[in-house]
């Protein structure tokens, strides 16, 4: 079955959209398990991108366990690519309901891991937030790098929670969302925005030094809700992810308690 590769849209994420294009085909079949992968140099001409590129995107498929590599062989496709591994594809997160649904689930997890941060944050934890909120600081508002200090700060904070399996897993769910804002490109930057933002998390990083539980999870909230109105997600759009969320839930089967 012939592969439908075709060049990626320039952007700062290269790697993720090849590593998403390569994990279309094998969800659709045209990659099946044991298929070796072409050559980092087909791939390359293929989607019109460096080596480099392609070799960041094999390893992230293989950090995902979609694939897995032999030194002088290349890489295949894994012999299970289903059920234990999470992915979220890139393409559909171009889709408003996706991002905002996604932008939700982030949400759900911030905040809960702001009140657990400021019951259980170390000086080493307040450090690393003061430290990403100051790379913030000095960054062009919407930039690269702007968004990627802003990362690191969530980060911080969900590892301040002690708990390894949500920060891991709000690591996952952020950077996909930093990475559709990428493809989406800086809108509206201002310094009225970079303001606001800083002070948002500002706000949260005292909460959470003050040991105040509730304060933080009001402060994440806050921030997370202007975020996405700064991103276009409009409140429509949210409610309409919400919806979709509690039609699913209705549809579901009612399972018995032990």
């Amino acid at each position: 079955m012939a592969l439908k590769l075709g060049k990626v849209n320039r952007g700062p994420h290269l790697p993720a959209l090849v590593a998403s294009s390569i994990s279309r085909e094998i969800a659709q079949g045209r990659l099946k398990p044991g298929d070796k992968l072409p050559t980092e140099q087909i791939l390359a001409t293929t989607f019109g991108v460096s080596r480099n590129v392609v070799r960041e995107a094999i390893a992230k498929l293989r950090s995902e366990g979609r694939v897995w590599s032999q030194q002088g062989r290349g890489a295949f496709v894994a012999e299970s690519t289903n059920a234990t591994v999470l992915s979220i594809d890139h393409d559909a997160l171009q889709s408003g309901d996706a991002f905002a649904g996604l932008f939700e689930l982030r949400g759900i997890l911030e905040t809960q891991a702001a009140a657990l941060a400021a019951a259980r944050r170390t000086r080493q934890d307040l450090a690393k937030m003061r430290e990403a909120l100051s790379s913030m600081t000095a960054s062009p508002y919407g930039s690269v790098q702007w968004l990627k200090k802003d990362l690191e700060f969530h980060i911080a904070v969900a590892k301040a929670t002690r708990n390894p399996y949500l920060a891991q897993f709000l690591e996952f769910v952020s950077e996909r969302v930093r990475e559709s804002i990428l493809a989406a490109g800086a809108s509206h930057a201002s310094d009225e925005m970079a303001r606001a933002t800083l002070t948002e998390h500002e706000g949260i990083l005292a909460a959470i030094e003050a040991g105040e539980p509730a304060a933080a999870q009001r402060a994440m909230r806050g921030h997370l809700d202007n975020a996405a109105r700064r991103v276009g997600l409009s409140a429509d759009k949210r409610e309409a992810a919400k919806s979709g969320a509690r039609k699913r839930a209705d549809k579901a089967p009612v399972l018995a308690a032990d």
